[in-house]
């Protein structure tokens, strides 16, 4: 039986994924605006609308029901980061807007909010996984983890703009077999 913090830990390695892509792409010299546009569309979609959803509102509120502030210390650190990695979304859609414009200089942009969302995550989910994961564990009841776990997985069929769960991975998936193959 998964557990509420095996689903999001699983997440975890479907965004590391794609950020490997990302970090893959900031690498290359041909510059195909129709991935750029789709890694945004997975960002907002899975790693922010579906995965991000579950976090903060459901993991982030019980873990605040529980004692932890979300003003200070380890859910706050989280919401910063979650902030954070929406701002250098924006920059990738605006430098692809743009580039789309025929502003050359508008791919340094691109990238280096690429590597600056990358960067960000790959701290980000080791705190999570390492951290604030364990934490809430133990802060919660059996009873508050498996009704967490049902909770995440009414989110999960939910489909967003259209696409499941497993839409999203197969999109990472055929990206990966391009950049990092």
């Amino acid at each position: 039986m998964s557990t509420a913090k095996q689903n999001l830990i699983n997440d975890h390695v479907q965004i590391l994924r794609l950020i490997e892509v990302m970090e893959q792409i900031t690498e290359c010299t041909n510059h195909n605006v129709q991935h750029f546009e789709l890694i945004v569309k997975i960002i907002r979609e899975y790693a922010d609308g579906l995965h991000h959803a579950k976090e903060e509102q459901l993991l982030f509120p019980l873990m605040v029901q529980k004692g932890f502030s979300n003003q200070t210390g380890p859910v706050a650190v989280m919401l910063h980061d979650h902030a954070e990695g929406r701002n250098f979304v924006k920059g990738i859609a605006e430098g692809i807007l743009r580039f789309r414009q025929g502003e050359q200089s508008a791919l340094q942009s691109i990238y280096g909010n690429m590597r600056g969302y990358a960067d960000l995550l790959k701290n980000h989910i080791a705190k999570e996984n390492k951290v604030l994961f364990p934490m809430a564990d133990n802060a919660f009841t059996l009873s508050e983890r498996e009704t967490l776990m049902q909770d995440f997985s009414k989110v999960e069929n939910r489909q967003q703009a259209g696409h499941s769960k497993e839409d999203y991975i197969a999109l990472i998936n055929s990206l990966s077999a391009i950049y990092l193959a």
